[in-house]
């Protein structure tokens, strides 16, 4: 007998959940805006009630809202207690694009202390990402520095 994989492939030690109020709507957000590819979807009752979609070199997994489940969106909620971090190749395109798809804005692109460009939404189903691309290697010491000249601004 073949032994089965404890993370199975192409999956990460962690992947993200998502819970959103109109998930048909949040997988073409994602499809359109982040190249998402959807590989999975369970319907029940006309709701998703899972989907999986590759997001680059990861996976995500969403699904509508669910009472039984006690499984509430961030727009029930009245906002997010997690944010998600996407690296991307073009920050400035896909950033321009996900405004353009009716995301807000949260934090707008800046070069950060830290290496990377990057700016912040709250997708339409109220999930917040931070949007980056990697445009510089910094050492410790010197984000250090970086970082109390920015928290100085």
């Amino acid at each position: 007998m073949t032994k089965v994989k404890a993370i199975p492939e192409g999956y990460h030690s962690v992947t993200p959940y998502l819970i959103v109020n109109n998930a048909s709507k949040a997988i073409e957000f994602y499809t359109k805006v982040f190249g998402a590819k959807e590989f999975m979807r369970m319907e029940r009752e006309g709701k998703i009630a899972h989907a999986e979609l590759e997001l680059g070199t990861s996976k995500i997994m969403l699904a509508d809202e669910c009472e039984e489940s006690h499984a509430k969106s961030p727009h029930t909620h009245g906002g997010s207690s997690v944010g998600l971090l996407l690296y991307v190749e073009d920050v400035d395109n896909v950033f321009a694009k996900a405004l353009a798809c009716g995301a807000k804005e949260i934090r707008p692109l800046t070069n950060m202390f830290y290496g990377d460009r990057s700016g912040t939404i709250e997708d339409i189903s109220g999930h917040q990402w931070t949007i980056s691309t990697h445009i510089e290697d910094v050492t410790p010491e010197e984000m250090e520095v970086r970082m109390a000249e920015f928290q100085k601004n």
